[in-house]
């Protein structure tokens, strides 16, 4: 069978940067979707995107939609037909809604009784006809953060839809989206080549599109930036600095890039670097210049939407509005140095963090107190400077410079504390105890830095949970999930072995006066909450059911859990494995519950039973021995030697005996198998 190419462009005004990669995973989704249900195979879907257009590809689908048996379960019989034999409303309803008569319905048994079902050939339908119907669907359906409606009409999309361009092997699929008609026609750039252009397939669309200045594969454009920031750089005298998420953003923001170079004075030089690069990129989406050695040298490359026949028009102005940045930046820099960080300490009792769990002062005293005693715990050589950076690190927030720039929190606690002599150890924990910033971001290198950041996350995740603050679906306004894979991955990346309960409890306490739930009510949730977000963590690295069956003996110190963890995968590549995990299954589901009771000898009616209470007895002191040091993968070696003596016995003893003392024995015997294993593991959870 032919297959045939589906074309879609969306032409519109420009769409903000950040709705376009979820409006195109959008579109592959849904389009993915809908053919699976219309029964259209494809070989494949591609999208692609720039600020004015939204563009879907479908390669290989059939020409016709093939034909299909369609079977329907409708009523059962005793509802379908009266007493007199006739049938029901039911029946007839079922019967209209199928299109078929009700002679053609047949009864089929099932396991809740008979019901009426019907079985019919439907014949294709053309392609061409059922996406007349699908793409005006896909168009209306594509979800955006804010949406907007325009002059008479009342569909909604991101922005005013000016074109659409539907073709099915080149043929136009007529459809329409308020006023606008699909048709052939395309636009190219705005500025530089406005005029319509056909559109013949997608291979045509790309050649037309370039001749009119429009790159539509934003990967393209990425990589022209990439090569042309690059250039600019170079030529400049120093090195781009590496910006992917800017480049992301921008890369949506132009449908043709071009990169132009400009200068800044020397003189912002003396406000921190992150701070200036933090205006260029934030403010003016403009890429930094570095030397050699990573410092930031006065210039700056801005990527254009246009070709310009005079590059220094563009570059004057962008010169000047960045100038104008940098003099707040560095008024706000000299201006914040008249106050100290003591100072701004005490105004944070004027700030309110959050109005049930008090002043940014508060929660200040509170997760100091949780750091110290981290620091106590961990590593007490550290405990007065973590205690230092643990009062000072929110005292930026009140700046001038931070109210301006708030990306900039912490990195200017850091710049102030050093400026005014602070301990250098302690002022980069001001800076680090915000990391990680994202997941899989950069954690905080030192230990000081680590406790201040465990600290204030925790106090944050407990002190919402505290109050009923607790994230539901998709909504997450303080980023508790964030804040608490940031603790997992400290913990795990620095070895701290610490009770994770017992660090929730010592925050409730500090939290006492504050909590609206019960104590421990909110610490079993906030326990739960943590073990999911853990779940999930480790569930990248290893096997789901290797995660759940080594969480399941107890959740305390993370990084023996994930010790357990590495243990078991791979364990799980050892020979015996997979026998000796059906036979430790069938162990729990024999014991149920379990019999703690020691285990007589003298009772035993087999030698399988014997040979298997030696077995137990030649390894138990030595497993538990590994258990108590962490040396799991070795624990998990000697259970395997288990293995024989589990198999035989269940070969040749019947563990439900008539004799209870007999039966409560066997019981016991293998209780004490699982007791063993399940300080380790929960068999029954492995796939």
């Amino acid at each position: 069978m032919s297959t045939k190419e589906l074309f879609l462009e969306i032409g519109c005004e420009e769409i903000p940067a950040g709705f376009i990669p979820r409006a195109t995973a959008e579109m592959k989704a849904i389009i993915t979707k809908e053919l699976a249900i219309a029964r259209l195979s494809f070989t494949e879907i591609k999208t692609l995107a720039t600020p004015r257009r939204l563009v879907l590809v479908v390669q290989g689908i059939p020409a016709v939609q093939p034909d299909a048996e369609i079977t329907a379960t409708g009523p059962s019989l005793k509802a379908a037909y009266g007493a007199d034999g006739k049938p029901t409303k039911a029946a007839e309803g079922f019967a209209r809604g199928q299109g078929v008569d009700v002679s053609a319905l047949q009864t089929i048994t099932t396991d809740k009784g008979e019901y009426l079902f019907v079985s019919k050939h439907e014949t294709g339908r053309p392609t061409y006809e059922i996406l007349t119907e699908l793409l005006p669907a896909l168009v209306t359906n594509i979800p955006f953060k804010k949406s907007m409606r325009w002059g008479d009409g009342d569909v909604r999309f991101a922005r005013p839809v000016h074109w659409i361009v539907a073709l099915f092997d080149g043929a136009i699929v007529p459809f329409s989206f308020g006023s606008v008609e699909s048709g052939k026609v395309s636009r190219g750039h705005r500025f530089m080549a406005s005029t319509p252009f056909p559109v013949n397939n997608f291979a045509h669309y790309l050649e037309e599109c370039e001749r009119h200045f429009v790159i539509p594969d934003p990967e393209k454009r990425k990589e022209i930036i990439r090569r042309e920031t690059h250039r600019v750089a170079v030529a400049a005298g120093g090195h781009l600095l590496p910006d992917e998420e800017l480049l992301e953003q921008v890369a949506y923001l132009v449908e043709y890039p071009s990169a132009v170079h400009g200068t800044f004075s020397s003189e912002f030089l003396k406000v921190p670097k992150e701070v200036l690069i933090t205006s260029m990129r934030s403010h003016q989406r403009y890429f930094s210049i570095v030397d050699a050695n990573g410092g930031l040298l006065p210039g700056f490359i801005t990527i254009n939407n246009t070709l310009t026949e005079d590059p220094s028009v563009v570059v004057k102005g962008n010169e000047r509005v960045l100038r104008a940045r940098l003099s707040d930046a560095r008024f706000f820099f000299e201006e914040d140095q008249k106050v100290r960080l003591d100072d701004r300490v005490e105004s944070l009792k004027k700030v309110v963090y959050q109005q049930k769990l008090g002043t940014s002062f508060e929660k200040m005293e509170r997760f100091s107190a949780l750091a110290e005693g981290l620091a106590d715990q961990l590593n007490p050589a550290v405990k007065t400077k973590t205690s230092r950076a643990a009062r000072l690190c929110k005292a930026d927030l009140v700046s001038g410079m931070v109210g301006e720039f708030p990306e900039v929190q912490g990195v200017m606690g850091r710049e102030y504390a050093l400026l005014e002599g602070e301990d250098a150890a302690v002022a980069n924990a001001i800076a680090e105890h915000y990391l990680p910033t994202q997941a899989g971001g950069e954690l905080p290198p030192s230990d000081i830095g680590a406790f201040v950041s465990i600290a204030d996350k925790m106090d944050t995740i407990c002190g919402c949970f505290g109050v009923g603050l607790i994230p539901t679906g998709a909504a997450d306004p303080y980023a508790l999930r964030r804040a608490t894979i940031g603790i997992i991955s400290i913990i795990l990346e620095k070895g701290y072995r610490l009770s994770l309960p017992s660090l929730i409890d010592r925050s409730l306490e500090l939290l006492a006066t504050k909590l609206t739930r019960p104590k421990a009510e909110v610490a079993t949730d906030l326990l739960e909450f943590f073990r999911a977000r853990f779940i999930n963590l480790l569930g990248n690295t290893f096997a789901a059911d290797a995660v759940e069956a080594a969480i399941a003996p107890g959740f305390d110190d993370l990084v023996d859990v994930k010790a357990r963890i590495v243990a078991l995968a791979k364990f799980k590549s050892h020979p015996d494995f997979e026998p000796l995990s059906v036979a430790f299954k069938r162990v729990g589901n024999i014991i149920k519950g379990g019999i703690d009771a020691t285990v007589d000898p003298s009772l035993f009616g087999d030698i399988a039973e014997g040979a298997l209470f030696e077995a137990l007895q030649a390894v138990k002191s030595s497993v538990d021995q590994k258990v108590v040091s962490g040396a799991w993968l070795d624990a998990l070696a000697e259970i395997a030697t288990l293995r024989g003596p589990v198999d035989n016995f269940f070969d040749k003893v019947m563990v439900m005996a008539e004799d209870p003392r007999v039966r409560n024995n066997r019981l016991a015997l293998l209780t004490a198998i699982s007791r063993m294993i399940g300080k380790i593991a929960d068999f029954s959870r492995i796939a």
